[in-house]
């Protein structure tokens, strides 16, 4: 039995660039052909640790903030974060509470996506730190107690592992990613940030070989 193209989306909720790409990402899935599933991954950009955001990380980062202002017209960063904010570079435990959310109804994991990227790059709020976690999941409307408690489970831990571990196997190694599995293979989907056409022609290609 044939089973229908599916197309994945490899991404982290403090990856900037996925942050830039958002607005054409929902475009291209309004005008995906319904026969075409899409799956959502997180891609575990930085692992967990306590230890402080070296210098030449947080100059990286600001320098390509202001490349993603420059190359995609419409997006904004607070650099307000970079002096409020106790900086670390850890982006586990917002992947972590994407799955705890999600864990609460299917659809919390766009709205706690959406609330972690709103949060760090226009709310100068830092998602690496649980406690903001916690207060963004109170206010997408989840049971925070629970949230809290199931955002520091083994189970979720694991599927975020699993999650990672996919979007490797299938050659996802940079955030975000579409890959698009058709007929037992995959298809790393050149990325436009600012167009979905181009990419949106290059699924419609591939399904109808």
């Amino acid at each position: 039995m044939l089973m229908n193209p599916r197309l994945y989306y490899v991404h982290d909720p403090m990856c900037s660039w996925c942050w830039g790409f958002d607005r054409t990402r929902k475009r291209l899935l309004e005008k995906l052909p319904s026969s075409i599933g899409v799956v959502r991954l997180l891609g575990g950009l930085a692992p967990d640790t306590d230890e402080p955001m070296q210098s030449e990380m947080r100059d990286y980062l600001q320098q390509t903030w202001r490349r993603i202002e420059q190359r995609i017209p419409g997006t904004s960063f607070n650099f307000d974060f970079w002096q409020l904010c106790e900086l670390r570079r850890s982006t586990w435990p917002a992947c972590r509470a994407v799955i705890a959310a999600k864990l609460q109804g299917a659809g919390y994991d766009e709205v706690m996506t959406a609330a972690i990227q709103e949060a760090y790059y226009l709310r100068a709020m830092n998602p690496s730190d649980e406690d903001n976690l916690v207060t963004l999941a109170g206010e997408a409307g989840l049971d925070q107690a629970r949230f809290q408690r199931e955002l520091r489970s083994p189970a979720v831990q694991a599927q975020l592992e699993a999650e990672m571990q996919r979007g490797r196997a299938m050659g996802a190694t940079a955030f975000p990613s579409l890959v698009l599995e058709h007929d037992g293979g995959f298809l790393q989907v050149p990325l436009n940030y600012t167009d979905e056409e181009a990419m949106l022609e290059t699924i419609r290609m591939a399904v109808a070989d």
